[in-house]
């Protein structure tokens, strides 16, 4: 059965009087109470341990605010919030009106995605569907939110929605940049859709399935000028047409302390920022990405990384690909010659057996810190510890070969550590850098780490309601608090967002 009720002022109010340590603020025009941090449900899924630890922390120690999205884990994050909160309703550690919970829809992937290639099949496909890349569509006809919200609220086992947020519908002015529609054009058809799917949600209000809706852009802070730029003013006034007392409550974006558009662009009416014409309007503004800074197309995370046990200057790196690839050409050359394995196999050794020829000339140029985290665990590990146990378990494996493939392990492990290293040293230094700069922007962003400093910034800034973290453990969700726990004066700090600006583009 479905949890009945939804989030309410008094809910709310109840929930914050419990923790009167932490700072509450105004859910935008709602009356709701929320926290200023938010649980973001980015890549959680049940049957996680420590996420579900992480989620059930956060929501007992103050944290009354939760996001997720119809396709985060394809489903997976939105099942995990229903059973944690109608586990913690039930044993009365949680009242339903006390917590806000907020979904998202628009991205038709994984489960959606199988879904409307079958419709499609039948001759009923879903309208306004954007193909914008292969196993990823994007949709905001009313069609697909209707079905969509059943199957959103049947995951989270709720009665009814808080918040509802198109999820990133710029994908439709993306999709028609690379199709080279006119501008003017293409922001017709944009807000023509985005109409359409602000009179299916009003009426949802009316249905008692959601409470208020919003949107979701990464495009807000953009330049008016860029093509896939979002107006938040235009959607206001949409809302406003449509009804004067519309339910248009809500808004998502990004903004960390290098991504800084929304808190400085003046791109709304009377060169207000977005910031400014959502305070202005009452509007609750969720802030997504707050240790996650995207700049020329990497990714810089805002915590702090200690320095290496052990710097590994240049020389190292270059002294393990050397020697990596003289043992693969051994491998090609020799060792190859007598292993009893057929054509297809051999290829895929080779294949995966070239840890130096991936690495040769090019271990100084994968960028950031976490680009070359998520390059060793996601493809340079798996290939290689695949292609060692494929040896490793082959029945009556030449001494020779034993021998080789030992000493091609350890100059693998030698030289992805030094890699390692050699990377960690340098983000060491930079997010060293980072966080002074933070400080040195607006003195009472200073906190102990730079995470808390990047979360300060946001919860401190006026216009921001809740910043979202992805708090995946616990020891996460005991960071954030902890930041939490110190009152911050939450003024205009336009200037302090414009140092930061400045620093980055220096």
């Amino acid at each position: 059965m479905a949890i009945p009720h939804k989030a309410t002022e008094e809910g709310t109010k109840r929930y914050a009087d419990r923790f009167p340590r932490l700072t509450y603020v105004p859910f935008g025009a709602t009356g709701w109470q929320v926290s200023q941090a938010g649980f973001g449900g980015y890549r959680i899924e049940r049957g996680q341990g420590p996420q579900e630890q992480a989620l059930r922390f956060a929501l007992q120690t103050g944290i009354n605010l939760i996001d997720t999205s119809s396709n985060y884990t394809d489903g997976g994050s939105e099942r995990l919030v229903g059973r944690l909160v109608t586990e913690l309703i039930d044993s009365g550690d949680l009242q339903r009106d006390e917590v806000i919970i907020v979904s998202k829809v628009g991205y038709v992937q994984g489960f959606n995605y199988t879904l409307a290639e079958q419709r499609k099949r039948e001759g009923r496909p879903f309208p306004n569907l954007i193909k914008y890349a292969e196993g990823l569509d994007h949709c905001i006809h009313p069609e697909f939110l209707a079905d969509q919200l059943t199957r959103s609220l049947e995951r989270l086992n709720l009665e009814t929605l808080d918040g509802y947020l198109l999820h990133n519908p710029e994908y439709y002015l993306m999709w028609a940049k690379q199709a080279h529609l006119p501008r003017e054009d293409a922001h017709q058809e944009y807000y023509r859709r985005i109409r359409q799917a602000f009179e299916y949600l009003e009426q949802e209000v009316t249905n008692g399935r959601i409470q208020h809706y919003g949107v979701s852009s990464n495009t807000f802070p953009e330049p008016a000028n860029h093509f896939t730029f979002t107006s938040l003013a235009h959607l206001w006034q949409i809302a406003t047409d449509i009804n004067p007392h519309h339910h248009f409550r809500l808004i998502q974006l990004p903004i960390n302390l290098f991504e800084t558009g929304a808190a400085v662009e003046p791109n709304q009416p009377n060169k207000q920022t977005t910031l400014q014409f959502a305070q202005n309007h009452h509007l609750a503004v969720l802030v997504n990405r707050p240790l996650n800074a995207f700049r020329h197309n990497a990714l810089t995370r805002l915590v702090h990384v200690p320095m290496p046990n052990y710097p590994a200057p240049p020389e190292d790196v270059s002294t393990g690909v050397d020697t990596l690839l003289k043992l693969e050409e051994q491998f090609r050359d020799q060792t190859v010659q007598i292993l009893p394995v057929d054509a297809e196999s051999m290829a895929i050794l080779r294949e995966y057996l070239a840890l130096g020829a991936m690495l040769d000339s090019r271990w100084g140029g994968f960028g950031t810190y976490q680009n070359w985290l998520d390059l060793r665990s996601q493809f340079l590990l798996p290939r290689l510890q695949a292609a060692v146990e494929f040896l490793s378990n082959l029945e009556n494996l030449p001494a020779d070969v034993f021998k080789w493939l030992e000493e091609y392990v350890e100059w693998a492990n030698i030289t992805l550590a030094a890699t390692t290293a050699y990377y960690q040293e340098q983000a060491a230094r930079r997010t060293e850098h980072i966080w002074q700069a933070a400080q040195a922007a607006d003195p009472d962003w200073a906190a102990k780490t730079l995470s808390q400093t990047a979360v300060r910034a946001l919860r401190s800034t006026a216009g921001v309601t809740s910043v979202l973290v992805g708090m995946r453990r616990q020891e996460y969700v005991q960071d954030v608090l902890s930041d939490l726990h110190h009152p911050v004066s939450i003024v205009s700090r336009t200037e302090g967002w414009q140092r930061m600006q400045a620093w980055a583009n220096a």
